[in-house]
């Protein structure tokens, strides 16, 4: 190029990484697409990872290594992404693995379409279906939400791109922010953030990344990554989608009429002013009123009325989409998945 800058500025945190870290360095080197700069941002390492980064970069001019304290994930990001040239960034993570057309094929698809402003891909598991089977299929889930409009509709469910994974145009930092600190999830709020500001997502339907399933994965150990945190976050900017979206004069429902349910979506109806109603299939509870509403069964929901689907349980999520579709509703029109 004659600028002298990269397209690509691979961003790829670390501390403590161990070997890993060279196989991840190493994916990355192995690109077919070659014009990129390996920012790596160092968290405070105490175990070598330092040294392997700097023996990759002292043969590597690529290889950027960025040195800090041990400060978190958050700050470290938003260091690194301070020192990206690239008019595109990519995601990476010391645990995973890119396949070697990754950048090429992420890039190809930003470029020819213009109006994308994120490009993710299918991931492959990386860890035990038997020991990990709640990770492994949020995996299914990721590889089945691949187009814009899937993502878009999808994205109060769970975050629905791998952070890993991702591939998007540097401007979006400057015009809509990056990375916040908080008590949340910070992939997960930022992509609700940019999709909330109309920037497209889409995937390459194709697995390009290794997503191995580490036992100190933060989305493990840390409070941030708690369902609690991702419930706060998703009413959050479910309230403002609702307020563009569906005018205050139309009923809303939440389907889920247990207390974990109604617990979790409780600061969405203080944004919004209060669920109308609940739907419930629990012969038990239709008939009656909790909160001062009326719950009822999926053949009784009121004509008109905006469903959220809030029931968390394994399939559940399925049945109620294909039920509200074959009563002629329309995701994203009448009905919304939020668990």
């Amino acid at each position: 190029m004659t600028s002298g800058l990269p397209q690509v500025s691979v961003v790829l945190p670390v501390r403590n990484g161990g070997a890993k870290l060279i196989t991840a360095i190493r994916s990355i080197q192995n690109q077919s697409f070659s014009d990129w700069e390996l920012i790596v941002a160092d968290d405070g390492s105490t175990d070598g990872s330092r040294k392997v980064t700097r023996q990759f970069a002292e043969r590597d001019s690529r290889v950027r290594p960025l040195n800090l304290p041990a400060q978190g994930l958050v700050p470290t990001l938003t260091a690194a992404l301070e020192l990206c040239r690239g008019t595109f960034i990519a995601r990476m993570d010391a645990d995973d693995v890119s396949h070697p057309k990754r950048l090429e094929r992420q890039r190809a698809v930003i470029i020819e379409d213009t109006s994308l402003g994120l490009i993710s891909c299918l991931v492959v598991f990386g860890g035990s279906r038997h020991g990990s089977r709640g990770y492994a299929e949020h995996v299914d889930w990721l590889n089945r939400t691949r187009t814009s409009k899937e993502i878009a509709n999808s994205r109060f469910v769970e975050s629905p791109v791998a952070h890993p994974s991702v591939f998007f145009r540097r401007e979006l930092l400057s015009r809509l922010g990056g990375y916040r600190e908080g008590d949340f999830p910070e992939d997960y709020e930022l992509w609700l953030r940019w999709l909330d500001a109309g920037v497209r997502f889409s995937k390459v339907a194709e697995p390009l990344l290794l997503w191995n399933d580490a036992p100190d994965r933060l989305s493990r150990i840390d409070d941030r990554y708690s369902p609690e945190a991702f419930y706060r976050v998703k009413c959050l900017y479910l309230s403002r989608w609702l307020e563009r979206h569906i005018p205050r004069e139309r009923p809303i429902w939440l389907w889920g009429a247990g207390r974990t349910t109604r617990k979790r979506f409780a600061a969405l109806e203080r944004e919004r002013g209060g669920f109308d109603g609940f739907v419930d299939v629990d012969p038990d509870k239709t008939g009656l009123r909790l909160d001062g509403r009326p719950v009822v069964a999926p053949d009784d929901i009121p004509e008109g009325a905006f469903l959220i689907a809030a029931v968390g349980s394994r399939g559940a999520r399925g049945e109620i989409r294909n039920f509200l579709r074959r009563t002629g509703r329309e995701e994203g029109r009448d009905f919304l998945c939020a668990a």
